[in-house]
């Protein structure tokens, strides 16, 4: 089985870029912001801006004041459950997805509320996605991939061009597996 992480590991990268980029810790922050006593999250936005506080590092002071979503502190097995809860006859596709990935080398499995991204050390190379009640999908990250037969164009993100739609288990097939491990092996 691959690593798998949750939304975790996000917030400790985002608490080590704070520290880096203003020389505080997550708690002399907090501290900083709650003595500011701000009521809305766009004054605190604005006022964590002029401090110098951007990106991932201000996103994670604001959900300490304004509370954190619940995708943000459940457990990569919870937001994986979440995903099939309404349409477990789909959960063998992306189990499957997951053991072909385990066999390529170094992936990480990284959860999402509404869907799971696969990664090598230096990027996402494929996505899964229980994208209806029949079907997941699993956008690929091919350079020069093109549309044709099975690959469809993908509404994914511009970095994956094209994806698969998977009804059944019996469509995981060797061509899948194939395009998966050629996506892999451009993303090492």
């Amino acid at each position: 089985m691959p690593e798998t992480r949750d939304w975790g590991a996000m917030r400790e990268m985002s608490i080590r870029l704070l520290t880096e980029r203003t020389g505080e810790g997550l708690d002399a922050w907090n501290r900083r912001v709650e003595a500011q006593g701000f009521v809305d999250e766009a004054a605190l936005r604005k006022w964590l801006s002029g401090q110098g506080v951007t990106g991932y590092a201000q996103t994670l002071l604001v959900m300490k004041r304004v509370g954190y979503p619940a995708f943000l502190v459940a457990s990569a097995d919870e937001l994986i459950d979440g995903q099939y809860a309404d349409r477990p006859a789909l959960r063998p596709i992306f189990d499957a997805v997951i053991d072909a990935a385990a066999g390529l080398g170094q992936v990480v499995v990284q959860a999402r509320k509404m869907y799971v991204s696969l990664m090598t050390p230096r990027r996402t190379f494929a996505r899964i996605a229980p994208t209806t009640r029949d079907r997941v999908d699993l956008a690929l990250r091919l350079d020069g991939g093109k549309p044709s037969g099975r690959l469809v164009p993908s509404r994914v993100h511009e970095t994956m061009p094209v994806q698969i739609s998977l009804r059944s288990l019996s469509e995981v097939d060797a061509q899948v597996l194939e395009w998966l491990q050629k996506a892999y092996e451009e993303s090492c």
